[in-house]
């Protein structure tokens, strides 16, 4: 099956690298057009870099190899005005909008300040409310949007070893999944669907650093990230240490195409068993 979103506009923030270029090259294969927007600007209080201009450039280099068009601005998720201006100026070249990725996402870690908390609900919660407001204008019946939480949101305690930062993705994930829930009942009448996937450890810079080595494998002094690699596995009931960018992909774009029309308000576990020891693992109350 090919062109499972073909004439679509896609809107994806955090697309500069990780899951949101694998999510921007996956639509593109399958013939969207793509608005990218990211911060590329480093946050203090997070122990690894943020995206760049080149890892921008890079993302529009993989769309435009689709044979797709490409939008790419730089924006902050934690600024409305920023992100409007931004998918203001994807529409007008791009003609319309049909989907929503709200990706952008940091974990911040090995602090205790309340700046660390702050900066990733800023991110991960206020982001995702400024992303789905800045683009509802511009929605229409048959629109998708697809938030990303973590099954840090349905897991007590996963992202406790992290300190202040830890506490603040767990909240952010938490009320990104009643957003999600709440967004569908909003938009129901209107047949604008929304939906939330829940990723356990992804493949990324967030779990790829230093900081991650050290926190799952404290015995150690210099632990490596093949060193970390069974402490994450022994987590998880099928024994994967995490899940390709790729894999999250290709949830994103089930809901992003027709074949999810009427589905919406979904909590997609994507969590190698992670979540099979509780018994509620639905929607935050």
């Amino acid at each position: 099956m090919s062109g499972r979103v073909e004439g679509k506009v896609a809107l994806i923030t955090g697309a500069a690298r990780g899951q949101g270029r694998s999510h921007a090259v996956r639509l593109a294969e399958e013939g969207a057009d793509i608005i990218a927007v990211d911060l590329l600007e480093d946050i203090d209080t997070a122990p690894y870099s943020m995206a760049t201009k080149e890892d921008l450039a890079e993302t529009v280099r993989l769309v435009e190899a689709q044979g797709r068009r490409i939008v790419a601005r730089q924006a902050d998720v934690r600024v409305l005005s920023q992100l409007q201006s931004a998918i203001d100026a994807g529409v007008q070249e791009l003609g319309k909008l049909d989907v929503v990725v709200a990706q952008a996402g940091i974990l911040t870690m090995g602090s205790n300040t309340p700046q660390a908390f702050f900066d990733v609900v800023q991110v991960n919660m206020v982001g995702v409310v400024n992303t789905t407001a800045a683009a509802a204008p511009h929605l229409g019946p048959g629109a998708s949007i697809i938030l990303t939480g973590s099954t840090a949101a349905l897991l007590k305690g996963s992202v406790d070893i992290t300190g202040a930062g830890g506490l603040g993705y767990a909240h952010s994930k938490r009320h990104v999944a009643r957003l999600g829930h709440d967004l569908a009942s909003i938009y129901a009448d209107q047949r604008i669907r929304v939906n939330v996937v829940h990723p356990t450890n992804v493949d990324t810079r967030m779990m790829d650093n230093e900081f991650m080595y050290h926190a799952f494998r404290p015995d150690l002094e210099n632990p490596t990230r093949e060193e970390m690699i069974p402490s994450l596995e022994t987590k998880s009931p099928m024994g994967v240490p995490w899940l390709s960018v790729e894999e999250i992909s290709a949830a994103v774009l089930y809901f992003a195409s027709d074949e999810s029309r009427w589905v919406t308000g979904q909590q997609l576990k994507l969590d190698g068993g992670q979540l099979l020891s509780t018994l509620d693992a639905g929607v935050p109350s």
